[in-house]
């Protein structure tokens, strides 16, 4: 068996959640077994998540779960692994996932993998899984001997595909421990698509000069649906909030598109970003460094060639009826 943690906000279900049932279904499907969803708290629509491949959908609804206890978390998915003798775990690589993998590979005594970008296989009997590492430089592959297995799914690495219909939502018989910890408040950024989930994200740095000019970011932006993001020294500085800084001390994304704005492309940036599957950069400076890592790269003045952009997007959109 497969078992997939569908991860949900405020009760709905994240982009996040469909990708791992998604990876879990192609999972099963190379193990000859069935992939089961499990979701934990409360959550509306959970039948749904058969459409992404699951055979069968576990909720337990109990409103105590609905804020992250990994200690709690990890006892429920614990005791349900050894009822259904599951031997593959998958995980959201979110904050989540990485706060329950490695309780979980003790508890199950389970090999691990965090942050895997494709599909596993089986040579010779040896389950194998790559992920890239060294900041996407290289890739390495694991081979997990265990009987139980653990996995965490980077975003945006895997799309969801509809595969089935609505599956029957069941209530397992699993006991929920008392929570040791109190949560008083819960604070989330509204109404964007998270970056680690952003399929379109526009960024900008120091190049921008202060925060009185991220208008023009922030239009281009909005005219695509895109996640606005930014370098280390620029939240640093202030200048924009912690929770849009990206790079290896930030948020590690890959979205379809990555534009890069007035950012050179230090290495500790590019570590973060680097996994995007389009990188379009726009700086005065032909020799920055980003230029090396772009698939496309505008020279010019930022002042200049974004609201440009954005003016052309525009047309192109009313031309399409958008």
């Amino acid at each position: 068996m497969v078992l997939v943690l569908a991860e949900t906000t405020k009760g709905k279900f994240k982009k996040a959640a469909f990708e791992a049932v998604s990876y879990g279904y192609q999972t099963a499907q190379l193990l000859g077994t069935e992939c089961a969803a499990l979701v934990l708290g409360t959550a509306s629509g959970a039948e749904e998540l058969g459409k992404y491949g699951a055979a069968k959908v576990y909720h337990v609804q109990d409103a105590s779960l609905d804020n992250l206890d990994s200690q709690v978390y990890t006892a429920i998915i614990s005791e349900l692994v050894g009822k259904l003798e599951g031997t593959v775990v998958i995980l959201s690589h979110s904050s989540t996932g990485k706060s329950l993998l490695g309780r979980l590979a003790v508890r199950l005594n389970a090999g691990s993998v965090a942050g895997v970008n494709s599909l596993p296989s089986v040579e010779a009997g040896v389950f194998k899984v790559r992920k890239p590492v060294f900041s996407g430089k290289a890739i390495s592959e694991f081979e997990l001997r265990s009987p139980n297995k653990v996995l965490s799914l980077m975003g945006n690495s895997y799309q969801p595909k509809i595969v089935g219909a609505p599956a029957t939502v069941e209530n397992p018989n699993v006991s929920v421990p008392a929570r040791r910890i109190k949560v008083k408040e819960v604070k989330r950024v509204e109404g964007i698509t998270p970056l680690p989930e952003a399929e379109l994200v526009v960024s900008a740095g120091r190049g921008m000069k202060g925060p009185e000019n991220w208008g023009i970011v922030e239009e281009l932006a909005q005219v695509m649906g895109a996640t606005t993001a930014c370098s280390r020294p620029v939240a640093d500085a202030d200048w924009r909030p912690h929770h849009e800084h990206v790079g290896q001390t930030g948020i590690a994304i890959r979205p379809n598109l990555y534009i890069a704005i007035g950012i050179s492309g230090a290495i500790q940036h590019l570590a973060g970003v680097n996994n995007s599957k389009t990188i379009v950069v726009i700086n005065k400076d032909p020799e920055a460094p980003f230029f090396k890592a772009a698939d496309y790269g505008v020279v010019g003045d930022l002042f200049e060639v974004v609201p440009k952009l954005t003016a052309a997007y525009k047309k192109f959109k009313a031309e399409q009826g958008g």
